[in-house]
Order: structure tokens, then sequence, then C-alpha cells
């Protein structure tokens, strides 16, 4: 099957995913990239849909991921390139758009991934409104090993195709959850997982602390940072020092220098 024509109702479909209403309704999200793509095949994800336009194509490689999702199942779906370029959400596309289930994970499911875990490693990331902010700290969570990122009262949701891009997609491979606060703080009190928070008010600075614990790091908004009730409920707050005139660093910085920390730490 190749689609020719813009006005074609999978292309308005296509495009009406990139809106978190439509996301709702269907159950369905966006992955574009082969990079993405890949990372979700390679995490065993079902993937429904595969759009390809070959005259895209950045590398040598596509053949081999259209073949192995058409052995898992995909419905492999040929488009020309403007009918691509219509559907895509990127400057560049390079011909790869998926469409796939959305995953939705419970505090019982993260419960069952700590099993085991002498020492679990949390990120929380409350309200963060930015898609990239959120992608990025999802790359950095993956590049430590953090054991799963948890959103909590979420303003961007996960499947919002921004978030997959800036994550290049270790959606796929950090467990990821999204929950309120009024669940989350209950759970990681009930569990023993000191909450380490993230503020710049803190006489505390981050290396001064005892990370070989199990933990829970949590960042706030860019603008806020963390609210009352996370403040309250923290075992501990920490801030990183700063000299200059900034007052705060952004979000995914802040976060990636943490995690380090704690990366650093176990690794010593």
């Amino acid at each position: 099957m190749v689609i020719t024509s813009s006005q074609n109702p999978r292309v308005k479909q296509l495009v009406k995913l990139r809106d978190k209403r439509s996301r709702d309704k269907t159950g369905l999200f966006l992955i574009e990239g082969f990079r993405e793509i890949l990372r979700a095949a390679q995490a065993d994800r079902k993937i429904d849909e595969l759009y390809y336009c070959p005259s895209l194509f950045l590398g040598e490689n596509e053949d081999k991921i259209l073949a192995h999702l058409k052995e898992k199942g995909t419905e492999l779906v040929e488009c020309t390139k403007a009918v691509f370029q219509k559907i895509s959400y990127r400057d560049r596309p390079d011909g790869l758009l998926a469409v796939a289930p959305k995953l939705h994970a419970s505090l019982a499911d993260l419960e069952k991934r700590l099993e085991g875990k002498k020492y679990p490693f949390l990120v929380v990331a409350e309200s963060v409104e930015k898609p990239g902010n959120l992608g990025t700290m999802l790359r950095t969570c993956d590049a430590v090993g953090v054991d799963a990122m948890i959103v909590a009262d979420p303003r961007t949701d996960i499947h919002n195709p921004n978030v997959v891009r800036a994550s290049v997609g270790t959606l796929f491979t950090v467990p990821t959850f999204e929950v309120t606060s009024d669940e989350l703080i209950p759970w990681l009190k009930e569990k023993n997982i000191p909450i380490i928070a993230t503020t710049p008010e803190a006489e505390t600075f981050y290396s001064e602390m005892n990370l070989r614990i199990p933990l829970a790091l949590a960042f706030g908004t860019e603008q806020l940072g963390l609210t009352d009730q996370w403040l309250d409920a923290a075992d501990i707050q920490v801030s990183i020092p700063m000299v200059g005139l900034a007052d705060s660093l952004n979000v995914a910085i802040s976060s990636a220098v943490l995690l380090y920390e704690v990366f650093r730490n176990r690794e010593m």
C-alpha cells in the first residue's frame, strides 16, 4: 500500500495524534525517527503501524527494521515524500514514523520492578511542563541506570511526540510512570525510600550527603521548583552551589548534575 494523497484519512488521523486529546481518546501515540523506533523495537514495544518513505532514508539499516517489524506483525505503509512531510512533526524527517499503543504502568508495576533492589534509585519530575526537558531527563536517567522515572502530576504527558524525540528513544529503555503526588508520596514513605528534594534555598549541598541509600530525587517545575507538598514531605533538601548571577539551573541540567553524583558515589 502506498499513500499518495495528503487528504487520505490515515494522514489526517496521524496529524491529530500530535494533540494530547487525540492520544488520550485513541490510546495511541507517534514514534518518529530511526533511533527512536529501533529502541522501541528493541524494548519489544508493540508497534501497530509503520509509515515510511524510502527517498528520505538517511542510512543503510532502514530495510532491516522494516523487515523486523513486519515479522512482528506491524502494518507497513509506504508514503510519497510530500505525504510523509505532512505527517512528520520534524524539520528534517528521516522517513520513518510509527504508531504504537500507549503503555500505562502503575505503582504496583513499579513495586514489582524494585523487588530485590537494595538501593532503589528513582527520579521524580513534578509537573515539569516542557517536553524537551522531560526527554532530556530520560536520556540522563538511561545513562546512569536509574530504576524508574516518575512524572508526578504531569503537565506534559510522556507520550508527547517531543518527549519521544528529546529522549532519543530512552522513553522505551527507562521504566516511566505517571501518577499523582497524593499517590506517590505515601507510597515512597511506605516503602522507606527517602525523598531528596532539590531546591535553591536548601543549605545542604548535594555533594555533602550519602547517596548510597535508597532514594527518590525530586525535581520541580522550571519556573517555580517543587511545591510545598514535596518540600514538606522531603527527608532532606539539597541545592547545587552557584557563584554566578543566575539563581537557578534548567531542570534538565540540575537533574543531570545530581544523577551523575549518585552514579559517581555508587561506582566508586
